[in-house]
C-alpha cells in the first residue's frame, strides 16, 4: 500500500505541477509582474521623500539615537534590497515549475493518506471529492481572513498569520469531517460552529489597508489564485485516485 501511495503521489504530482504551471503562466504570473511594477514605483517614490534638507534633518535627529534609527529603518520595507530573487523569464518560470511539482506531489500524498485512513475504495471519483474538500479546508475558507496578496501588500507579522492559518485549516478540516461523516444532527451543527470559530476570532490585521496597486488588480489576483488552487487540489485528487487504482491492480 505504501508503495502504491508513493508512486501515485509522484505520478500525479508531476502531471498536476506541469498543468498548474501552464495555468499560472497565463493567469497569476502576469498579475504578479504587473503588481511588482506598482511596488517598485512606490519604492522609487519613497526614496526622494527620504531626502530632506540637511539642516532640518540635523535638528530633527538631535533628540534621537542615530544608531537605533539605522537599525529600525530597514524593517519598514517589505523587501530587503539585497535579498535574492529569481530573474524574470526562464529562471522565474523554472523555479515556479519546480515549486509546483513539489506542491503537486505533496498535495497528492496528503489526499491519498487521508483516503487511506478513511477507508473504502480509492479511485478518480473519490479523489476528486477529497480534492474539493481539501480546497475548501486549506484554501477557500482560510482566504476569507487571509486572502492571496500581490507584492507590496501590507501584512501582519508572519508568525501570527501562520498560527491563524494553521488553526483555521485544522478547525475547517474537523468541522467539515463532522458535517459530512457524523450521523447526528447536533454533531453536524458542531462542525459548522467549529469551522466558523477562527473567523469569529479574526485573522491578524495588517498595519494599513492601503496598497500601491489598484483594488481591481488585487481582486483579480485573488480570484485567479483561488481558481489555480482549486485546480491544484481537484486535479491532484483526480490523478492520484486514478493512478492509485491502476497501480494497486497491477501490484
Amino acid at each position: 500500500m505504501l508503495k502504491s501511495i508513493i508512486l501515485s503521489a509522484f505520478g500525479a504530482g508531476l502531471v498536476v505541477g506541469a498543468i498548474l504551471t501552464g495555468v499560472q503562466f497565463v493567469t497569476t504570473e502576469p498579475l504578479i509582474l504587473h503588481g511588482e511594477t506598482f511596488e517598485k514605483a512606490a519604492e522609487a517614490n519613497e526614496a526622494p521623500a527620504a531626502a530632506v534638507d540637511p539642516a532640518a534633518a540635523h535638528q530633527e535627529a538631535s533628540g534621537h539615537d542615530h544608531a537605533a534609527a539605522a537599525e529600525t529603518t530597514p524593517a519598514e520595507h517589505h523587501h530587503d534590497a539585497g535579498a535574492w530573487e529569481p530573474a524574470d523569464g526562464f529562471e522565474r518560470s523554472a523555479y515556479t515549475l519546480l515549486a509546483n511539482l513539489l506542491m503537486g506531489v505533496g498535495v497528492s500524498a496528503v489526499l491519498l493518506g487521508a483516503m487511506t485512513l478513511r477507508g473504502g475504495p480509492i479511485d478518480a471519483r473519490t479523489g476528486v471529492l477529497w480534492g474539493v474538500a481539501g480546497f475548501f479546508v486549506a484554501s477557500l475558507l482560510p482566504s476569507l481572513g487571509l486572502s492571496p496578496e500581490l507584492p507590496g501588500t501590507a501584512a501582519a507579522e508572519i508568525t501570527s498569520r501562520q498560527i491563524w492559518w494553521l488553526g483555521t485549516v485544522a478547525a475547517s478540516a474537523a468541522g467539515l469531517a463532522l458535517l459530512v461523516f457524523a450521523p447526528a444532527w447536533y454533531a453536524k451543527l458542531a462542525g459548522i460552529a467549529l469551522a466558523v470559530v477562527p473567523h469569529v476570532i479574526g485573522a491578524p490585521r495588517p498595519p494599513t489597508l492601503e496598497a500601491p496597486y489598484p483594488a481591481a488588480l488585487g481582486a483579480e489576483f485573488v480570484v485567479a489564485s483561488l481558481v489555480a488552487s482549486a485546480l491544484l487540489w481537484s486535479l491532484s485528487g483526480l490523478f492520484s485516485g486514478w493512478l492509485y487504482r491502476r497501480v494497486s491492480r497491477t501490484a
